[in-house]
């Protein structure tokens, strides 16, 4: 799918993503500081991405991904602006785009997490949990700057069967 305004257009062909670039914001951001490479690239492998281009350069302005079943549920993630391109709308562009995209209509929940752009996303009609106690999660804030060596560091019980 693609989009366009003013200069800029706004594409899901993932083969258009500057991985390099992509990672380089993302493990500079709060959310997934250290994260390595082969991470992004197989997160992006396994999710609906968007990214902003400026139609003179070519040069990729914006970044998000949508990870969906495409039917029941969707978590908005890793949305970012390069510094250079803020201030010209181009993430409320973004926004507007992934929340017109017709994979993305119709969702029973659709989740973000956020530390600092609530403003942003309510204007799209995102909202606050109202029941938070409803929600749980396991939560490695850390983990990519931690060695964990490739090893799912999820505590799970081991399964139990009766013995007969």
């Amino acid at each position: 799918m693609k989009w366009e305004q003013d200069d800029y257009w706004v594409t899901t062909d993932s083969h258009r993503l500057n991985l390099e670039l992509i990672h380089s914001e993302l493990t500079r951001s709060y959310w997934a500081e250290g994260i390595p490479f082969h991470i992004v690239q197989k997160s992006i492998q396994h999710s609906l991405c968007f990214g902003v281009y400026h139609r003179g350069t070519g040069e990729q302005a914006d970044f998000a991904r949508v990870v969906s079943d495409f039917t029941t549920f969707a978590f908005l993630c890793d949305v970012f602006v390069i510094s250079t391109f803020k201030g010209k709308g181009l993430s409320k562009f973004l926004i507007g785009c992934i929340m017109a995209h017709p994979e993305l209509k119709g969702l029973r929940r659709f989740c973000l997490g956020t530390k600092d752009a609530h403003g942003l996303y309510e204007k799209y009609g995102f909202k606050a949990i109202k029941e938070p106690k409803n929600w749980m999660e396991i939560k490695h804030p850390n983990i990519y700057r931690e060695n964990h060596q490739g090893k799912n560091i999820a505590v799970v019980p081991p399964f139990q069967t009766e013995k007969k």
